[in-house]
């Protein structure tokens, strides 16, 4: 694995996954190509470093020339995935109350292999209001109020501040490895 592959992952990581990896968001979704990445040594690399702040990276499916990784907090995303309101949507997905984080993972990872389209509760596992990600199903991506980061049914306001703090959180990392840092040091992981 080269250092130029190397820089390339972290930029991928930084732009696609900041609010995650800054703690302001549970999880983030990240799309690679195959071709362009030794996947399987950046994620035990990562996995291994980033314990310390609880980060986790994992592989939720792959096809011919992609893979999508699924980058989280695990306590951060254990609590939103135990809230009433996210799991009595999950239940209608056949997602057990009593599954563990790695379960609900898997039953996610499946779903996405299995569905003809993409599972619209994965706005759930990002961390998307449930409000939001209800009236995406109820309304089958239509008639929304604002579109940023995810298609907002319910409150634009919040949303808005939201998507700014996003937007600061990319910033701050991509400046950050512009100015040479890696994303561990960026991330003040030793």
């Amino acid at each position: 694995m080269s250092a130029s592959e190397c820089a390339r992952f972290e930029q991928k990581l930084a732009f696609f996954a900041a609010p995650s990896l800054l703690g302001i968001k549970c999880a983030s979704l990240l799309s690679l190509r195959k071709a362009e990445f030794q996947l399987s040594e950046h994620i035990e690399i990562f996995n291994t470093r980033a314990q310390v702040k609880g980060l986790r990276l994992k592989v939720l499916c792959e096809c011919k020339n992609r893979y999508l990784v699924l980058i989280y907090q695990e306590a951060a995303l254990r609590r939103q995935l135990a809230k009433p309101t996210v799991q009595a949507i999950l239940r209608q997905y056949d997602y057990a109350t009593e599954m563990t984080l790695e379960s609900l993972l898997e039953r996610l990872s499946g779903r996405i292999r299995q569905c003809s389209q993409f599972p619209h509760e994965i706005g759930l596992f990002l961390d998307y209001p449930t409000e939001d990600v209800q009236g995406f199903i109820e309304n089958q991506g239509e008639n929304y109020v604002l579109c940023g980061y995810w298609k907002v049914y319910g409150n634009a306001e919040k949303a808005k501040h939201t998507f700014a703090s996003y937007d600061k959180c990319r910033k701050f990392l991509c400046n950050k490895l512009n100015q040479g840092y890696d994303i561990y040091q960026a991330l003040k992981i030793s």
